[in-house]
């Protein structure tokens, strides 16, 4: 059976974009970004976004497609990426797709209910209110009004419960009611997908914070205060509730020192990646590769560049505009 498109998921700093790009070395592809930052004009230092240079070698999607302040959904997500699959692959070419928002992913593996899209006053409120109270809180009230979805989700996944709140703001009636009358609707692909997975978590930790070091050499806190000089920056907005974005606003206002600042954003990131990994072990993958182990990304492009895409034998010559 020949895979309609291939899915790299991993947590933050295991390589995947080396590895997108070393597979894009061999076959025709495009790469399509699962990343709820990388969409954001300006986010450039504190996401490590694909240099130019890189994004002149091989064509990639959703990326610098939203202003900082402007919302973009799961759902506007699934919809992207059933319209740019099959617009890549007629074109000859594989969409790879890779990054670490498993929400995303999870949503094209498992499916994506029809629910009422976001408000952004409702989503502010409710944000606000988790930042004041704190997300445990949040969860006890989300266990008062929809105690299903409550069970299901963990005090502190404040995503989840700020979207399960929202909905029952906006209707008055519950994520577990909605979810009954709106099932999963999947992507109408087949999709081959790779997850990597350290088997050394001091390796990932090491590498988390050599990044983070690199960004803040390469300007990120003077990005993050352009960000801040933007006409109507609103610091609660989805952007800026990134890994790194949230703890370099807190510094610039003073809350806490360098120092501080930069051990709450490696530890953050370090959680981030923690959550990345439970979620790929509950996911349905097709292979599973170690980052630790060397020359892996090399065998593990060729592994994936093995398999039946169903591409034509010459690359398709024009370069196609990205979305």
């Amino acid at each position: 059976m020949a895979f309609d498109a291939l899915m790299i998921l991993g947590p933050t700093a295991s390589g995947k974009t080396a590895l997108a790009l070393e597979l894009a070395r061999r076959l025709p592809a495009e790469i399509v970004s699962i990343d709820s930052a990388l969409v954001y004009r300006g986010m450039d230092v504190g996401t490590a976004k694909p240099t130019r240079g890189e994004r002149l070698a091989v064509v990639h999607h959703l990326i610098d497609i939203r202003d900082i302040g402007e919302p973009y959904s799961v759902a506007d997500f699934f919809a992207d990426v059933c319209r740019l699959v099959p617009e890549i692959r007629a074109r000859g070419r594989l969409p790879v797709l890779a990054g670490g928002t498993m929400l995303y992913a999870n949503a094209l593996l498992r499916g994506l209910s029809d629910l009422p899209g976001t408000d952004p006053q409702v989503r502010g409120e409710v944000l606000r209110e988790g930042a004041r109270r704190g997300w445990e809180a949040m969860h006890a009230e989300l266990a008062r009004v929809d105690p299903a979805a409550a069970a299901r989700l963990k005090p502190l996944d404040s995503q989840r419960i700020s979207r399960a709140l929202e909905l029952y703001r906006m209707t008055g009636r519950t994520m577990t009611e909605l979810l009954a009358e709106h099932p999963p609707k999947k992507a109408p692909f087949s999709f081959f997908t790779a997850a990597l997975i350290p088997s050394d978590r001091a390796w990932l930790h090491e590498r988390i914070a050599r990044r983070f070091d690199a960004m803040l050499a390469g300007g990120f806190l003077q990005e993050v205060k352009r960000l801040t000089a933007l006409p109507g920056f609103d610091p609660d907005s989805p952007a800026m509730r990134s890994v790194g974005y949230r703890q370099a606003l807190e510094f610039l206002r003073g809350g806490v020192s360098e120092r501080q600042f930069r051990e709450k954003a490696v530890a953050a990131t370090r959680q981030l990646a923690k959550r990345q990994i439970t979620w790929l072990r509950s996911m349905p993958v097709s292979a599973v590769f170690d980052p630790c182990v060397k020359e892996s990304g090399r065998e593990a492009a060729a592994m994936l560049a093995g398999q039946p895409w169903g591409l034509p034998a010459a690359a398709v010559k024009e370069k196609p505009k990205a979305l």
